[in-house]
């Protein structure tokens, strides 16, 4: 399969201070050099197919935590990803296992969990995903994620700094989360989680024009972090219900008629320009129990950019995960 086929193919300014708030492809065996059977390594690392998914993630999970790779041997990023997620994980002598999927061969279990470009890595606890990353990130990364599975890792200064602002946003102190990202953009013009925090609060604010303005500094190589993915997600949803209509009718329809999942498509996307997320997710999973291929899945796509819209650690996209796999799996 190609890279143009596939659908998991992925192919700076002054910071703001004063913000107002009225390789050649490879064959089929996964990149990376796996350990010699029977070894330790070699039980902390394997590959998986769909069959063996529950058994190798959902069930294994429960045990320790497990990392699922999604990869494909076309995939540039992908053989770079690998090796370091191999070492980082052995290293961490068993902290976490490693389970990696070739969505060449078994594409099913990606498409279902919302996996739309590789290289990507979702972790498992307790049968359910509840962190992950996208693309080839640093071994830093890597690492960081390993430690906050199993029993949680300090931050420097810059990452301390981002976790006091997204305090202050769940204070309600906008404009104290405004500054302390400003105060990252004057050491990290680039730094691109700050950048998507505070166009994420620019957006909030209802200052879109500016919002994009900070996006449109974020450098190309980053577009695709999170923080800055969810910010471009939700203007691009509030675009497309600026035009949905009225809620109350649309609750009226769904009351004469449950089965009415237009009504409710609609609802969930105002639900989610309200930011009432869970109720969106309940609305858009409540269409995927009754009717998974209603207008070719058009709720569970649209559910999984909420996901992205949200940010893949967010309690929302979280819960709305583990509903969503409890509905795929059961």
């Amino acid at each position: 399969m190609s890279d143009h086929d596939n659908p998991f193919g992925g192919g700076g300014g002054q910071p703001v201070t004063n913000v107002s708030f009225g390789t050649p492809p490879q064959d089929s065996q996964s990149p990376g050099v796996l350990s010699e059977p029977g070894s330790t390594a070699a039980s902390l690392i394997k590959d998986t197919s769909t069959a063996a998914f529950s058994k190798d993630v959902i069930e294994e999970s429960k045990n320790q935590p497990v990392l699922v790779d999604f990869w494909a041997p076309w995939c540039g990023p992908c053989k770079q990803l690998t090796p370091i997620l191999e070492k980082v994980v052995n290293e961490a002598g068993g902290k976490v296992k490693l389970v990696k999927m070739n969505i060449d061969e078994h594409p099913a279990i990606a498409g279902q969990l919302g996996i739309q470009s590789i290289p990507a890595v979702l972790a498992f606890q307790n049968g359910q995903p509840v962190d992950g990353f996208m693309g080839a990130v640093p071994e830093s990364q890597i690492r960081e994620l390993i430690n906050k599975l199993a029993a949680g890792s300090g931050q420097d200064q810059v990452k301390e700094a981002l976790a006091a602002a997204t305090q202050a946003r769940d204070a309600g102190d906008q404009q104290g989360a405004a500054q302390i990202y400003s105060a990252v953009l004057q050491q990290e013009p680039e730094n691109a989680d700050a950048l998507g925090g505070l166009a994420d609060l620019l957006f909030e604010a209802g200052q879109v024009d500016e919002a994009k303005s900070v996006l449109d500094r974020v450098p190309e190589a980053k577009k695709d972090v999170p923080a800055v993915a969810a910010v471009q997600a939700k203007i691009k949803l509030a675009e497309q219900v600026a035009d949905l209509g009225d809620p109350i009718e649309l609750q009226k329809r769904l009351d004469a008629d449950p089965s009415d999942h237009q009504a409710r498509f609609d609802l969930a996307l105002i639900q989610n320009a309200r930011d009432d997320r869970d109720e969106a997710a309940d609305s858009l999973l409540a269409i995927i129990k009754a009717d998974r291929d209603w207008q070719d899945g058009a709720a569970r796509t649209k559910l999984l950019e909420l996901f992205e819209a949200w940010g893949m650690s967010d309690p929302a996209s979280l819960k709305a995960r583990r509903k969503l796999s409890s509905l795929l799996f059961s």
